[in-house]
């Protein structure tokens, strides 16, 4: 028997607690995992609290990463023992996903845990981390580098936010970021943030399809008209990450920043991603992401935490990243 957070759904009656399940529930799959650590992201948020249709199947195990040991393994690629972390593949959404002691998922979604990090610091990183480094991954293969300019941050207090300052600074980036909460701003210099952007400056409509250039690239995890007037203040030739839709999904732009400065807007997800590219990413973090900074920029709370921890984020009361102790 173990435990796990269990999501259901009847006759339209959402509910969500901790109970105990046997091996026998979990869904199919060729890789046993004895979970250690997962980590409450937004999508999680939404998921556990049904305030977005995230679930696409009930009753469901949210929980969009994991890591553990694996306990047993008919891959012929994972070996039992192995500390291996998952993330995105539908786990959380359409199979059952972290927030539990054990899962079964395939052996191709696993990818092993860096040297260099425990389970608990490769939760702190997590999905949000991992798209971070995706992002950072985009800029440089469309040529943002350091000496080009500034690099802008939006949703800079959250998990994506937060590790891709860490990210950029270490990588000599001179690096802006945009919040709305102020009494954040001493978090995100020590991140490595060395200008601060007041969220109102980009969150609200604008009629100017373009302004004075400011930024040579950009990570963005709002979307809508933050995205938007991002795009407007590109330098030409510049890159702006997009992963995430915090304000929203819509997009009221125009094609200036792309045919008169030659933008580049670049969609970065995390679900599909090729396991080669994702070996790359978790590879980068290892040697980039100041061990330091993950900690400072992390809290950790139980399985039984979920839920509250969900609503705070949803709120937006939570910064940096919660990692989950599933055995707390």
């Amino acid at each position: 028997m173990f435990k796990a957070l269990l999501a259901e759904m009847s006759d339209d009656a959402f509910s969500v607690g901790i109970t105990d399940l046997d091996d026998d529930a979990l869904p199919d799959g060729d890789v046993l995992v004895d979970v250690a650590h997962s980590t409450v992201n937004f999508k999680d948020g939404l998921a556990v609290t049904n305030s977005s249709p995230i679930v696409r199947s009930w009753p469901m195990v949210p929980g969009i990463d994991l890591a553990g040991t694996v306990a047993s393994s008919d891959h012929p690629d994972v070996a039992v023992g192995e500390r291996v972390v998952v993330n995105g593949w539908g786990i959380g959404e359409e199979t059952w996903g972290g927030f539990a002691q054990r899962a079964r998922v395939q052996g191709g979604w696993t990818v092993p845990v860096p040297d260099a990090f425990t389970t608990e610091q490769a939760m702190a990183i997590g999905t949000a981390g991992y798209t971070a480094m995706l992002c950072v991954l985009a800029l440089e293969e469309h040529q943002v580098t350091p000496d080009g300019g500034p690099v802008l941050v939006t949703g800079a207090a959250g998990g994506v936010g937060s590790t891709a300052i860490a990210l950029l600074a270490a990588r000599g980036y001179e690096v802006h970021a945009s919040t709305g909460r102020p009494e954040e701003s001493d978090y995100l210099t020590g991140l490595g943030a060395t200008t601060i952007v007041e969220r109102s400056e980009l969150s609200e409509p604008s009629t100017r399809p373009l302004v004075r250039g400011r930024w040579a690239g950009a990570i963005d995890a709002v979307g809508s008209h933050t995205l938007a007037n991002v795009l407007a203040a590109i330098e030409p030739e510049g890159c702006v990450a997009a992963c995430g839709l915090a304000q929203g999904m819509d997009l009221p732009t125009s094609v200036a920043p792309f045919i008169l400065r030659g933008v580049t807007l670049r969609g970065v997800h995390s679900v599909t991603v090729p396991r080669p590219r994702r070996l790359v990413a978790w590879e980068r973090l290892a040697s980039d992401l100041d061990q330091g900074l993950l900690a400072g920029m992390t809290q950790v709370v139980g399985l039984g935490d979920v839920i509250g921890v969900s609503e705070e984020l949803l709120a937006g009361r939570i910064r940096g990243r919660v990692v989950v102790d599933v055995n707390a």
